[in-house]
């Protein structure tokens, strides 16, 4: 079993096999990301009806937003409750949903509606004609979702709402997407993250803008929140991490997101989104080489996947003084791996 002391003087990281294990892996897949809550959409989702797969290469789960169908935003599975067609395939405005093919109809909160050739059929329509309703949280233009949540969404996602009602995250408008496949582990990835220990030897460009020894870390139950200053002692960026794979970037001039896609022990997908605010300040402070930043991180992420299989590694040890995030994540995991070994949920 998984363990990671407390104290963090004390502590010791996460052992290198449950990077490189299969059978961790598929523990994370079910008893971590099914859990937990997932950003779905944002404001480049319009009115209607919007297709997407949840986390496409670990969970594979196909869903539709419905946004605007009598003021409320629902989830809904894209799933036909007949024989398992595949309901929408791009976003539309439909009045109904009609399933290709067989003409099942849902309405577009997925109540179902009718069926040819089915006035035979008995204890027919039920409630398991109705497309399956999936818990959604939704914060400004921003859609969360859960499969199968282990805690509330105001206990998960309650920092970032404080972190989208500031003003640098009013306006938002969809400037960029772009996927980065990283060859290594998903949470090597989000350790670098955690930390901004490695900013001063990784980040040449970003050090110069930023004010390391202002650098602080606030832990919240399922959050990790940076403060990053610039050299001129002003507010450069927030960075907030959402357990277990969301990273919320706030800067002056507006939001990047990135959403964290397990694909294997050794392969990630970064899905990255950026968005502007109406100040038009964008890209001109702590945000001002994203892209750079970002190969940095992955060459780094890469090099310590390899490195954390050596028969000569096993554990390491945190820095009391910039690891806290990197500390509290591991304690997460073992937190959700724990509770579903032991039966709870």
């Amino acid at each position: 079993m998984l363990h990671v002391d407390p104290d963090i003087r004390r502590a010791h990281t996460l052992p290198g096999d449950f990077y490189s294990d299969p059978e961790y892996f598929e523990r994370t897949k079910i008893e971590i990301f099914v859990r937990s809550w997932q950003m779905a959409a944002g404001p480049e989702c319009g009115k209607g009806v919007t297709p997407f797969t949840l986390l496409p290469e670990l969970l594979g789960e196909e869903l539709i937003i419905s946004r605007g169908f009598g003021g409320h935003v629902t989830c809904l599975s894209n799933v036909c409750t007949h024989r398992g067609m595949i309901l929408v395939d791009q976003p539309c405005q439909p009045d109904v949903i009609r399933c290709p093919y067989h003409g099942r109809r849902f309405s577009p909160d997925g109540k179902f509606l009718s069926m040819p050739e089915f006035k035979d059929a008995v204890d027919f329509p039920s409630e398991s004609d109705n497309l399956a309703q999936i818990p959604s949280f939704t914060i400004s233009n921003f859609v969360f979702v859960s499969l199968d949540a282990a805690f509330s969404a105001e206990e998960v996602l309650g920092p970032a709402v404080e972190l989208l009602k500031r003003p640098e995250a009013n306006y938002l408008k969809p400037v960029g997407r772009k996927e980065y496949s990283v060859k290594a582990h998903w949470a090597l990835y989000c350790e670098n993250y955690l930390e901004g220990f490695h900013i001063p030897y990784v980040h040449r460009g970003l050090n110069e803008k930023l004010d390391f020894g202002s650098y602080e870390v606030d832990l919240m139950p399922f959050a990790v929140l940076q403060k990053a200053r610039s050299r001129d002692g002003d507010l450069a960026a927030l960075y907030l991490f959402i357990f277990p794979n969301l990273m919320l970037n706030l800067y002056p001039g507006g939001l990047s997101v990135n959403i964290v896609r397990p694909v294997d022990p050794s392969r990630t997908i970064i899905e990255y989104r950026t968005y502007a605010n109406d100040t038009g300040n964008f890209g001109t402070g702590a945000d001002t080489d994203l892209e750079i930043v970002e190969i940095e991180d992955e060459k780094i992420v890469e090099a310590v996947n390899r490195g954390i299989r050596s028969r000569y590694y096993r554990k390491g040890r945190y820095s009391p003084a910039q690891e806290r995030g990197v500390h509290h994540f591991h304690r997460l995991i073992c937190k959700f791996l724990e509770e579903t070994e032991h039966g709870q949920t």
